[in-house]
């Protein structure tokens, strides 16, 4: 196990950790040396590669104890809290994902952005920071990809460069290596909260109004079909996760995803992955296979993490097909693009499908589709939910409900803006008074002021 470059010795470090090295200075070699040295000898004692499989605190305790050991015999001279925090740093190497612990600690921490070994990037609240941390080479940062796509049983090398996986706590991570990556390993980590974000939590941080999270409340309980769509980092997920809270426990859940990330907390749940190819190039297993399966699971909803393909006929078929409630995620900015993307998706699962029984199929199949976008401050809000009303002729018709209307920037930077109700009572109000739930109508009155930001 390779010792990874560290930071400087003072008693700061915590703090300097994510700090701008434009501001902090280079990191001293002779730290990075030390640990390298102390890492070799560290090796010669005891024997890593099997301790890092017997993961308890008495093997810790032991490890500390060893490299504690070996400071002492050091020429350097170190402070307490130096000998601290270089035993720190060993113990996450061998038990952890080395230096990507200490970010994976920090709850501030939204996105880790690794682009080769010595530049790694942060995003805070929306905006993105240099940090101090670094690998030793391009072989450590490597190491610590491969232990994290083993981890759930996905490899990564030549042959297959680039790879999805994730962490035990849901977070997302992507990895791909050269040769296609040219100036080495880039590494990237979407984190997940420790704590699952709740309705009122979505609401509190003013990314819908509480009007609006009672629409959806509504139409979850009364198994209407939801699509969540926005961009890369917009809060899909999130939303998603929020929505499933809204869900009967006796009712029967099957997810499906690329990379297990929902975390729906019904008892009632049936969890599904996709699987890459094997060496030789046999035995993947896609989304559409595992969705065509779920059905023969008795779901009562089918919630797919990310519709991306040919998965996207299948979904809405079930939804057709007596499995009403289902919900996922498609990448769009608007409602219509998320329309159009479900248009060419479905068409990849069948080219010979006419384009207006596609629109039929959306039509009959989605009650509703919910923008989430990322703005300029780095906040995520819901901007529009739209209902799909029908066909008129071949056009799809959308109908929106709520939108954010936008009003510009204040001095500091953050997004002005409210929320605004369109003053239409949707169509699916009868769905939800047939299902016994009745909102009241001024909720959808476009005269009542909405929360503003």
């Amino acid at each position: 196990m390779m010792a990874t470059p560290g930071n400087a010795i003072d008693s700061s470090w915590e703090e300097r950790l994510l700090r701008n090295p434009a501001s902090g200075g280079p990191v001293p070699l002779e730290y990075q040396e030390l640990k390298f040295t102390l890492h070799r000898k560290l090796l010669d004692r005891i024997n890593l590669e099997a301790l890092a499989g017997i993961d308890n605190q008495s093997v810790r305790t032991e490890v500390r104890q060893a490299v504690l050991d070996l400071l002492e015999d050091e020429p350097n001279l170190l402070t307490a809290a130096d000998k601290h925090q270089i035993s720190h740093e060993v113990l996450h190497e061998v038990f952890g994902l080395g230096p990507l612990e200490p970010l994976l600690q920090d709850p501030t921490i939204s996105d880790i952005l690794v682009n080769g070994h010595r530049r790694v990037y942060v995003e805070r609240r929306g905006k993105l920071e240099l940090t101090t941390v670094q690998f030793h080479d391009d072989a450590h940062l490597l190491r610590i990809i491969d232990r994290i796509v083993s981890q759930v049983g996905r490899r990564v090398d030549e042959s297959n460069p680039m790879v999805d996986a994730r962490l035990s706590d849901g977070s997302r991570v992507n990895a791909i290596i050269p040769p296609l990556a040219v100036d080495g390993p880039l590494l990237s980590i979407r984190r997940f909260g420790t704590d699952k974000l709740m309705p009122d939590d979505l609401v509190r941080k003013q990314a819908m109004t509480r009007g609006m999270m009672a629409v959806l409340q509504a139409a979850v309980e009364a198994r209407l079909n939801i699509i969540v769509s926005g961009g890369t980092g917009a809060g899909k997920t999130t939303l998603l996760n929020a929505l499933s809270c809204f869900i009967s426990p006796l009712e029967r859940i099957v997810t499906i995803e690329d990379a297990a990330e929902l975390q729906l907390k019904q008892p009632h749940l049936a969890r599904l992955e996709t699987r890459t190819a094997n060496l030789e190039g046999q035995g993947a297993v896609r989304q559409r296979q595992l969705l065509i399966n779920s059905l023969r699971m008795r779901p009562d909803r089918i919630i797919v993490g990310e519709v991306r393909g040919e998965e996207a006929l299948d979904m809405l078929q079930a939804m057709n097909t007596g499995h009403d409630g289902s919900l996922t995620t498609v990448h769009a900015n608007t409602p219509r693009d998320a329309v159009s993307r479900l248009e060419v998706m479905i068409t990849l699962a069948n080219a010979n499908m006419h384009l207006m029984a596609i629109r039929q199929q959306i039509a009959s199949a989605v009650h509703i589709l919910v923008q989430c976008s990322r703005m300029s401050d780095g906040t995520r809000r819901v901007t529009s939910i739209t209902e799909v009303i029908g066909m008129e002729g071949e056009i799809l018709t959308l109908q929106e409900i709520f939108s954010l209307e936008k009003r510009g920037l204040a001095a500091d930077g953050r997004v002005l803006g409210r929320f605004v109700a369109s003053g239409i009572v949707p169509k699916f109000n009868e769905k939800l008074a047939a299902a016994g739930i009745r909102l009241p109508m001024d909720i959808f009155d476009e005269s009542v002021e909405l929360e503003g930001f």
